[in-house]
């Protein structure tokens, strides 16, 4: 037995290492690194960063969705421990009034000043930092990941970052040789890598410093006109942005970590600083950005796009990773009309994995999403399906009544029996009922469409009992072919619009199997009383 389980994992590996799925492809720049392993037997450790000036989105759950599933893929090309940290870096200034938060007058008061300073506005937690990370640390909970928070102000505080901290000093000019080439001509002349914290205001100053002594950690500063000599050390500053992360690196030792597209110079100059510092970047790879619906960039300050709490209410959690999984490396638009679809490609895909062949099954999503092998069980109905059913029921229907409505589909089956089906009904509760219902309209069927749903209506009628939704799909088609409609497809736009109220909808012997032959049978009644 014991023999088996190795013969399989060492099949798994091989196909692995050959695999074109992105999660193994940037596992095996890991592989690369360290082709004898991290040096002492160190854990790799994965980092990915969030920035507590706002309220926590997609975007951030994406990150550390996409570098948990290389985790998993270098888990499985490697026998080397790992280490996921999920960075706050709740130590910044803050910068702006997000504008999806209340109490914002308050806020204005505190502009420039550390997050873990400023009081919470929503008045649930000690700093408006500390309810941002605590939300981060919510949703990150509730998909199980296995990550360790790190907050920017304990380490800069603790004294855990001194040490980094001097070695910044020692290496001041050569950082500042990095960073000004790429700054306009007003910005070189006030750039400072390091940002000392006022003791007069409190607020992370934006001004030249002069680096006393490396050692001991002094700079010098003008504040509010007054020379200043300070420590930089144990919380009394902070780095600026790019630095700030190559000094991460090193003081942490990271060895891979993601950013979007718009970070691409942060990556390249920060990784420069790391190497100034004597440590190494690490590896990793830049994704594109997602938008909202109307094609701009998502941010934690506008509050625009999707949260995690909205995608969760109208779809599992796995067709949001399913979402997040695929082409890392496009643009990707992230509204709620995309649920519906991702949650039947997500089923989709993971009815197909049990037949493919090894190599096939490192390619499907399912397989990252899962970290493995999905559970076994199958969806009987589509959730597009489901939609347009409870859609046709109204706005006030029951998951009772869907379940027995699915009694003329699956005959005696119950929410014991298919209990994800059980789950996705209250979701299509919810989204028909917020989405689908106020947006249905029934038109009056007209010309060649009268005769042929008459026809339907009298096929429907003949059908014997037990039929199929395959012979029920046969009257449909055959009606459409000969009942004199320039294309067949208009024949199902027209079932959609006078039945469903809708331009797109389900595969029609489906639907009247589900429906209900006698139901759908009422439908066409009232669209020829029109």
């Amino acid at each position: 037995m014991v023999a088996d389980v190795e013969q399989t994992g060492n099949a798994l590996r091989d196909a692995a290492m050959g695999s074109k799925a992105w999660p193994y492809e940037e596992a095996r720049k890991l592989l690369k690194r360290y082709p004898d392993g991290k040096p002492g037997g160190a854990p790799v450790l994965f980092e990915t960063g969030y920035g507590p000036s706002g309220l926590p989105h997609i975007g951030t759950f994406n990150e550390v969705l996409r570098t948990t599933m290389v985790r998993h893929a270098f888990e499985t090309l490697s026998d080397t421990p790992t280490r996921l940290i999920a960075f706050s870096d709740d130590m910044d200034g803050l910068r702006k009034v997000p504008d999806n938060v209340p109490n914002k007058e308050m806020l204005s008061e505190y502009l420039g000043k550390p997050l873990t300073k400023i009081p919470d506005p929503f008045g649930t937690h000690d700093s408006f930092a500390a309810h941002n990370n605590a939300m981060l640390r919510d949703f990150l909970d509730r998909y199980g990941f296995e990550y360790e928070f790190v907050s920017s102000t304990d380490y800069y505080t603790s004294g855990k970052f001194d040490d980094a901290l001097r070695n910044v000093l020692r290496n001041y000019q050569a950082v500042m040789d990095i960073m000004l080439p790429t700054l306009r001509a007003e910005r070189r002349a006030t750039y400072s890598p390091v940002l000392p914290i006022s003791r007069k205001s409190g607020i992370v100053l934006q001004v030249p410093v002069e680096v006393v002594d490396a050692e001991a950690g002094i700079v010098r500063f003008v504040d509010e006109g007054e020379t200043v000599e300070q420590s930089i050390l144990s919380g009394n500053a902070k780095l600026q942005w790019k630095v700030d992360w190559a000094m991460r690196w090193v003081a942490l030792g990271v060895d891979y970590e993601m950013a979007g597209k718009d970070l691409i110079d942060s990556v390249i100059q920060s990784g420069k600083i790391a190497r100034a510092l004597g440590g190494r970047p690490p590896e990793g790879f830049n994704y594109e950005m997602f938008l909202d619906e109307k094609g701009e960039k998502i941010s934690k300050s506008k509050g625009n796009g999707l949260s995690i709490e909205q995608w969760l209410t109208y779809g599992p959690d796995e067709s949001l990773a399913f979402y997040i999984y695929r082409e890392p490396k496009k643009a990707k638009s992230l509204h709620l009309g995309l649920i519906p679809r991702a949650v039947d490609d997500y089923w989709q895909f993971r009815g197909n994995y049990a037949g493919q062949p090894v190599e096939q099954r490192l390619g499907n999503p399912v397989h990252h999403i899962h970290n493995g092998p999905p559970p076994a069980d199958t969806l009987p109905v589509t959730f597009g399906l489901l939609l347009n059913l409870v859609g046709v029921m109204g706005g006030d229907a029951t998951k009772d009544q869907v379940w027995g409505y699915l009694g003329n589909y699956l005959p005696g089956a119950s929410a014991a029996d298919y209990p994800e089906l059980d789950k996705l009904i209250g979701y299509a509760l919810a989204y028909a009922r917020d989405f689908v219902a106020p947006t249905l309209v029934r038109r009056k069927p007209g010309g060649v469409e009268v005769a042929a749903l008459e026809r339907l209506d009298a096929d429907l009628a003949a059908l014997p009992e037990g039929a199929t939704a395959e012979d029920i799909q046969n009257i449909v088609y055959e009606i459409g072919k000969t009942g004199g409609f320039a294309e067949l497809r208009d024949w199902f736009k027209a079932l959609y619009e006078t039945l469903l109220g809708s331009s797109q909808g389900p595969r029609m012997g489906s639907f009247i199997a589900l429906y209900g032959v006698a139901n759908t049978r009422k439908l066409i009644a009232e669209a020829l009383a029109q």
